[in-house]
């Protein structure tokens, strides 16, 4: 079984709505039951049999970096990608890209995670799955209450923009509006001919679905959009009393 080794875990965002928490802690760093949110991350992406993370980072930078170094106390190997500015989703994996696509990797898949999201899935639903000629696979979920109207619509494993103009007819039984779960498989094609700079990644998903590229699947685990210090600490309480 092939397997992807390569993820890069998006972390380079100010934290701004978990402030005050984030003003002299970079958010990947919040701890979730005794541990910070981003090693939950590295420890699940080890366990399937990920090893070579890059990680973006930009504010507090220094402070992230060192308490995490080379990801050698971990047993995976991490890479840095520092952003002089937040470069948002897309712009941060473009500046990326050169790690993740070197050597025997080049042109090759990598798992994307969003470090604002915490989960107990099993990455290794994405380490082996195959895009074949498609652009990306992503991870949905049943829509949050601070997200009721939901991302992209999924139809027999494929997925489509919120409009139904973009669905076959047939289907519209069968589809589900359901919210992105910041876990997905990318192809480095994805960025094609795309410059350095800021630049979002749901545009460039819902270009690639409008060309029926997108491959999808409901997450099937624990998950929580760890957005707010109240979000936060109702997920700490939620382990510590084992609910979750």
């Amino acid at each position: 079984m092939t397997i992807t080794r390569k993820a890069m875990i998006l972390a380079a965002g100010l934290g701004t709505r978990m402030r005050p928490l984030t003003l002299e802690t970079p958010k990947p760093l919040l701890g979730v039951a005794d541990k910070p949110l981003i090693v939950w991350h590295i420890e699940a992406l080890k366990k399937a049999g990920i090893t070579e993370i890059v990680i973006n980072c930009a504010w507090l930078a220094d402070k992230l970096m060192s308490i995490l170094g080379d990801g050698s106390q971990f047993g995976v190997s991490i890479q840095w990608s520092v952003e002089a500015e937040a470069l948002e989703t897309a712009g941060g994996i473009i500046q990326a890209l050169p790690m993740l696509c070197s050597g025997h990797h080049q042109n090759e898949p990598f798992v994307l995670v969003n470090g604002d999201v915490w989960t107990r899935f099993d990455y290794s639903q994405l380490s082996t799955h195959r895009l074949g000629q498609d652009l990306a696979h992503v991870m949905l979920v049943d829509n949050p209450a601070q997200h009721p109207a939901g991302d992209f619509i999924l139809s027999n494993g494929r997925v489509y923009t919120d409009s139904l103009l973009d669905l076959p007819a047939i289907e519209h039984a069968q589809a589900q509006k359901l919210t992105f779960s910041g876990l997905s498989v990318l192809s480095p094609r994805l960025f094609d001919g795309l410059p350095e700079g800021k630049r979002p990644l749901a545009p460039l998903l819902r270009e690639a679905m409008q060309q029926g590229l997108v491959s999808g699947a409901k997450l099937n685990a624990a998950w929580v959009d760890v957005g707010t210090p109240e979000r936060l600490k109702t997920l700490d309480q939620q382990i510590r009393q084992q609910r979750i």
